[in-house]
């Protein structure tokens, strides 16, 4: 008994003294190694950081997204420091398309040239009698219209010209009390001089009363002359010009300051145009304006701007403009409907432009296709200022001499995908966007990237795999296990979990890749299978 308890003891402890053994063996295994190794890494990683600086850190699964610090992605992976020296090359912005392909678009290209930029307003208008042209025939007594000498409106007048004979007491009593003081006069010539002032001052005041009354002078030296009381008087014309307006009626009474008509000379007119609000500011008086009516096709009127209004239309949005214009031989008439063109010049001189079909215009960005080549061209952003008819003011972006793309510009975006260059002028990081445009080109390529793993599972409703891989060189990616949709769910037909595939990625937007073929390890490799993307992100 005492003997089988000594061997049971003796093999326990021999266990115990091998346990023991190898554990202390492979501590000091793994701690030499570690010792080993970590002073490599620290001496090349004080190597690296002595030769070369670390710009930035990128993420490890090429996503344009960097870091001017050490982090992780949301995958736990480590973001990869990129030394100078390593950065990616800036990517091409020229838009390479075949020389048969720009001849088949109808490209056209102008150089870019320094231009005096004059800018047409064009307005619309109506014209308007010269309100400082009207004059009113309005008596200042009561009244009866006799006879009418001009009785239709329209009708021209000269100065002068007899319009009515009216009746009216008023002015019967004063032309007896004129001829009364006129024979008075003549009764005491041999009087004192007292007397003779008298009469004389009686004679002047009854005359002024008929002055005041605007009877013209005509009828005033007939009076003198006759010496006998007329029962009518003439009124006349105080101006030359057309009869507006004709109230007056024969037989019709009238009050003082009633109008019985309205003359205008309508050798000059005025044409009230009416300007938009983004041109008020290139409207000045005296610049000069062609006016075209309808009435006359191809004629042209000049006239030039004097006066504008201060008030504005807020239905139209307009402002009213009053060009003054000749009318020689009474061509144009009021109320006439008339366009209008005004040249608006640039008062700084010269300047930088462009054909207004060369600007692509997105709303928030402005983009010219400078041509760099047969066949090349770059897109460039533009700072834009002042448009004049069919130019525009380039203030940045441009300098003379640059020919640029004046037609067929939206089909070399369209065959070129601009869209994808211009992500070079994006904001992409702290790199002036280049990781943007590689991100922009790599989309618009067909490239496909090959690896090998095993499968862990399978979900046929998303149509998505999970798939442990190794290293994939081209992408840069370490092994790991990732989740990836496929482009068509037939491709994961005969996968099973635990398989060893080999497999095919492609691009379907900015760090998001979708399996196109998926074979057993070994296996013939499938055609590539394209069908609905499913938008969903490799993790």
């Amino acid at each position: 008994m005492k003997r089988i308890l000594a061997t049971v003891f003796f093999v326990v402890a021999l266990a115990a003294a091998l346990a023991a053994g190898y554990w202390w063996g492979n501590q000091k295994a793994q701690s030499g190694g570690q010792q080993t190794e970590a002073p490599a890494q620290a001496a090349g990683a004080k190597k690296s950081e002595a030769g070369r600086k670390i710009l930035f850190y990128r993420n490890p699964m090429g996503l344009p997204d960097t870091s001017p610090i050490p982090k992780k992605d949301p995958m736990g992976m480590d973001y990869v420091p990129v030394y100078e020296g390593e950065e990616p090359e800036g990517p091409s912005t020229l838009l390479k398309i075949s020389v048969d392909k720009v001849q088949k678009l109808g490209v056209r290209t102008e150089p870019v040239e320094m231009r005096e930029l004059t800018r047409t307003v064009r307005a619309v208008g109506t014209i308007q009698v010269d309100e400082r042209q009207i004059h009113t025939v309005a008596p200042k007594f009561e009244g009866w219209i006799e006879r009418l000498h001009v009785n239709a409106t329209g009708q021209y007048v000269a100065r002068g010209q007899p319009l009515m004979e009216v009746y009216s007491p008023d002015l019967v009593t004063a032309q007896q009390e004129y001829l009364v003081a006129l024979k008075g006069v003549e009764a005491v010539k041999d009087g004192s001089a007292e007397i003779q002032a008298s009469m004389h001052q009686l004679t002047v005041s009854a005359l002024q009363r008929l002055r005041n009354w605007d009877i013209s002078d005509e009828e005033l030296q007939r009076l003198q002359k006759e010496g006998a009381v007329r029962r009518t008087i003439t009124l006349r014309s105080p101006v030359s010009g057309a009869v507006l307006e004709k109230p007056a009626l024969k037989g019709m009474r009238f009050m003082p300051g009633e109008a019985l008509y309205q003359i205008s000379n309508l050798s000059s007119l005025w044409l009230l145009a009416d300007i938009f609000e983004q041109d008020l500011a290139l409207i000045r008086p005296g610049q000069a304006a062609k006016i075209t009516v309808n009435a006359y096709p191809g004629k042209a009127f000049s006239g030039k701007v004097a006066f504008i209004y201060p008030t504005f239309t807020p239905e139209t949005r307009t402002a009213k403009a009053r060009i003054e214009l000749s009318n020689p031989g009474g061509a144009l008439m009021p109320a006439m409907y008339a366009s209008v063109e005004l040249l608006a010049g640039a008062s700084k001189g010269k300047a930088v432009a462009v054909p207004d079909s060369a600007v692509l215009d997105s709303g928030t960005r402005q983009i010219v296709l400078v041509q760099r080549g047969e066949g090349r061209f770059e897109p460039r952003p533009v700072k834009l200022g002042a448009r004049a008819d069919g130019y525009i003011e380039v203030l940045e972006g441009v300098q003379a001499g640059d020919m640029v793309v004046v037609s067929a510009n939206f089909l070399i975006d369209s065959e070129s995908n601009l869209r994808a260059a211009l992500g070079a002028f994006g904001a992409g990081g702290a790199h002036g966007g280049k990781p943007a445009a590689a991100q922009a080109a790599s989309v618009a390529s067909d490239e496909s990237h090959k690896g090998r793993g095993t499968v862990r599972a399978i979900n046929l409703q998303t149509g998505s795999v999970s798939i442990e891989h190794g290293p994939i060189a081209s992408l840069k990616w370490p092994a790991m296990t990732m989740d990836f949709p496929v482009k068509n769910k037939t491709l994961l037909k005969g996968v099973k979990p635990g398989q060893s595939v080999e497999f095919e990625l492609a691009p379907e937007r900015p760090g998001e890749f979708a399996i196109t073929r998926i074979v057993p390890a070994g296996a013939q490799p499938a055609p590539s299978t394209s069908g609905a993307t499913q938008d969903h992100k490799g993790r």
